[in-house]
């Protein structure tokens, strides 16, 4: 694990404000300015064009460990994320063993901390075994050392409405927060896998209708409001579901929601060729869902992007696409697919992509420790991003132990040049630094 180290970060355009230079000393920004007073021997980085931005917190991280080390690992992943200018993630709890005690919370949190790239931060089953039938130990993973706040049955909804409410009720006492999967087995079972329209019914899958998410988030913003507890909607991917987060912020409803780099960009006609690298959960949307969520990122109707970086081994994903598994990578690529969909069109403001991708995704999950803005006096969480640089998207360079890469052999504008964990440079030069 590389070593903290004191820094004169020159020249960054900070959040988007202008240029200034920026003393990082013992792990901790100690001054942001112009002609600062800088003590001999510290190391200088150039980052003349680059883009400083809070170190990015991602609420939604599939890391695979335990039980699936053949797709991903702690280690790997948490590369992936260093690599991508992330300083937190949440791992989600669809492991083997499921994350559904605080012995396993505290384990996951363990193996993080001894990575060291990252924070990262378990995510608490909703149920026990993701079964959908009993709650899980929410207090005792709340209270364990790991101190879960998240808790979520991604890749399943919690869809019984007595045992969602139930699970609000008991997180609202310890300040949580249920991450639901919003997807209504009985419009959308576990076989659809096409947003339900034209392309669906032209190559023969079965279809995912943006109703099946639309019923559930507004479910349960309305047992929110009953509970007087926080939900927060997990891939929100379709214009309904916008019209439904619209109304309930307008009601005061404590809800909140995050949308994938993929759903920013991509588009169910990509599924044409059957390419399994494009199946995911929900699916990929027509474009005036696109258009929606777009909209309601840079008005703050959603609050969040999340990558729900879902690696799979290959022997997972390389069959005919009805039969292979969901889910694509996501961290490494995240940072430049927003600057490309939404910064460089005029869309969203550097200091908006940093709310979005740092300070609500720490508020979201109560975390203290990230988010806090690039001042001084604040850790030292700081991504470095190129905006000019134009990267074709080659998969085999990517850090993750899988290669499900959506965005292989797309152009995307932009690229996270460095990135730092509490004055530790955990990313440069292409190289994650251990």
């Amino acid at each position: 694990m590389a070593s903290t180290t004191d820094y004169l970060i020159t020249g960054a355009d900070v959040v988007g404000s202008g240029a200034a230079d920026i003393l990082v000393r013992d792990g901790r920004i100690a001054e942001i300015g112009t002609g600062l007073d800088v003590p001999s021997g510290i190391e200088r980085v150039d980052a003349d064009g680059l883009v400083a931005l809070p170190g990015l917190v991602d609420l939604h991280t599939h890391l695979r460990e335990p039980g699936r080390e053949d797709a991903e690992t702690i280690r790997t992943g948490s590369a992936a994320a260093a690599a991508g200018g992330f300083t937190a993630v949440f791992a989600m709890a669809n492991t083997n063993p499921v994350t559904d005690t605080a012995e396993a919370a505290e384990r996951i949190a363990e193996l993080g901390e001894r990575v060291g790239l990252v924070d990262v931060h378990p995510v608490g089953a909703v149920t026990k075994g993701l079964a959908g039938e009993e709650l899980a130990e929410l207090g005792l993973m709340a209270r364990s050392r790991a101190q879960v706040r998240v808790f979520s049955d991604d890749g399943k909804c919690v869809h019984d409405a007595r045992l969602m409410r139930r699970a609000l009720e008991y997180v609202k006492a310890f300040d949580g927060v249920v991450s639901q999967h919003a997807q209504d087995p009985l419009l959308a079972d576990g076989s659809a896998c096409c947003h339900e329209g034209e392309v669906s019914g032209r190559l023969g899958l079965p279809g995912w209708p943006g109703v099946a998410e639309e019923v559930i988030v507004a479910r349960d913003v309305m047992l929110a409001r009953h509970t007087g507890s926080r939900v927060h909607i997990a891939h929100a991917s379709t214009a309904g579901t916008v019209e439904v987060l619209r109304w309930a912020k307008s009601l005061g409803i404590d809800v909140t929601a995050e949308v994938t780099p993929h759903h920013l960009m991509l588009e169910t006609d990509l599924l044409a060729g059957y390419d399994p690298v494009f199946k995911v959960n929900p699916p990929l949307r027509p474009a005036e869902d696109i258009e929606a969520v777009r909209e309601a990122l840079a008005d703050g109707t959603i609050d969040a992007v999340a990558t729900d970086h879902a690696p799979h081994a290959r022997h997972d994903k390389e069959h005919a696409f009805a039969d292979a598994a969901f889910g694509m990578l996501g961290l490494e690529q995240a940072l430049a697919v927003l600057h490309t969909t939404m910064v460089e069109p005029g869309r969203m403001t550097w200091a908006q992509v940093a709310e979005a991708t740092s300070a609500r995704p720490a508020r979201i999950a109560r975390l203290t420790s990230q988010g806090g803005g690039l001042v001084a006096g604040a850790p030292a969480n700081i991504t470095l991003f190129d905006p000019a640089v134009t990267n074709v998207v080659d998969r085999e360079e990517s850090k993750s132990l899988s290669r499900n890469n959506p965005w292989h052999g797309r152009t995307l504008k932009g690229a996270v040049a460095a990135t730092f964990l509490r004055g530790r440079r955990t990313f440069a030069n292409g190289e994650v630094h251990q």
